[in-house]
């Protein structure tokens, strides 16, 4: 006699726990998503004197420019500064964002997350 509603080699309680588990590393997900969303990183150019701190939602918070950078004469190099710094944020938020993904799903996804 067959089992009613399953797959021979007891495949129903195996895929009941791949739910669970998936289920688990979404919760997991969602709340170090929102970790990162409230985590601010900041990040400097021209040795300090170009602060930006951006939010983990990747929005611009604050901008910090020192003096000494502020020359009505070379505009273009603060703008450089401001761009370099703004970047550079940018990017430990990502790596920020990468790294806790990669706890939860521990490799898994091949960069899907």
């Amino acid at each position: 006699m067959a089992k009613r509603g399953g797959f021979p080699g007891g495949m129903p309680g195996n895929m009941n726990n791949i739910m669970k588990q998936a289920q688990r590393m979404q919760k997991q997900m969602e709340e170090a998503q929102k970790a990162l969303e409230e985590q601010e990183v900041t990040a400097s150019a021209g040795g300090g004197a170009v602060e930006v701190t951006v939010s983990g939602k990747r929005e611009v918070l604050k901008v910090k420019l020192s003096e000494e950078v502020v020359d009505p004469d070379d505009i273009e190099m603060l703008e450089d500064l401001i761009v370099a710094a703004t970047n550079e944020a940018l990017r430990k938020v990502e790596e920020a964002s990468a790294a806790s993904m990669s706890k939860i799903t521990g490799g898994l996804g091949g960069g899907l997350f």
